[in-house]
């Protein structure tokens, strides 16, 4: 179970940063035209579109802003050249950072992340550098609910295919391989249960905590890492402070 307690400890910075971004809307477009470029424009087909589409509704993306990213990813509209880049590298004290981008300028875009780590204390890596510190997972989140039973939400996960399920304050985790991902999270969701997050992720294997001066300066990498454009996911492997 001590994947769920990293995803716990990780977490809450990314709704913190999601929440404040300016640029949120611009991201949650380029997931729709990557979706609808690698798998075409109907959401009732296509599975990572209808999460994005799901996810930028959540964010009151405009309807009409939806439909004008799809077109975009399926050429009707002149199409969009957006490659997926990583990028790996260190902040303070050592601690992994990986870098999800989309962009239409690899060279623009590596310069800039390349210069984000080197003015706030980390250093840009070569690919596989902190990769294998990471597992690529699948999380799924249930609110918890005085008429949801635990063991029964549980069975349809696992009968799923799910990895592992975990219950935390106030709701449960589900973790699963990328490969059945999509297929755990429709069940449950045929189950009848409301899920409140979805994704294909990044979990650290460990987790770092880091002393206070330390902890100051990679907030703020990662902070001008996620203020970035081509930006769509940052993770890392560090235990993120809770707000006062």
């Amino acid at each position: 179970m001590s994947g769920h307690s990293k995803w716990a400890n990780i977490k809450h910075k990314k709704e913190k940063m999601d929440s404040r971004k300016g640029r949120i809307f611009t991201k949650l477009t380029k997931d729709i035209i990557r979706a609808a470029k690698e798998g075409g424009g109907d959401p009732n087909t296509n599975s990572k579109l209808r999460d994005a589409i799901e996810k930028a509704k959540a964010h009151n993306l405009p309807n009409e802003n939806i439909q004008r990213a799809i077109k975009k990813g399926t050429g009707e509209l002149g199409g969009a050249n957006l490659e997926e880049v990583i990028y790996e590298g260190y902040g303070p004290s050592g601690t992994a950072i990986i870098v999800e981008a989309l962009t239409d300028n690899k060279n623009r875009t590596a310069g800039e992340i390349r210069h984000i780590f080197d003015r706030n204390g980390g250093s840009l890596g070569s690919a596989g550098c902190v990769a294998w510190m990471f597992d690529k997972v699948g999380v799924i989140v249930v609110e918890k609910d005085d008429s949801i039973d635990e063991d029964e939400l549980a069975m349809v996960a696992i009968d799923a295919g799910a990895q592992d399920f975990s219950a935390e304050d106030d709701e449960f985790e589900i973790i699963t391989e990328p490969s059945n991902f999509q297929e755990v999270k429709e069940s449950i969701e045929k189950a009848g249960y409301k899920i409140s997050e979805a994704e294909i992720t990044m979990l650290p294997k460990n987790t770092v905590k880091l002393e206070p001066e330390d902890y100051e300066k990679f907030e703020r990498l990662i902070d001008k890492l996620e203020e970035n454009d081509d930006v769509q996911n940052v993770y890392h492997n560090v235990e993120m402070e809770e707000e006062e």
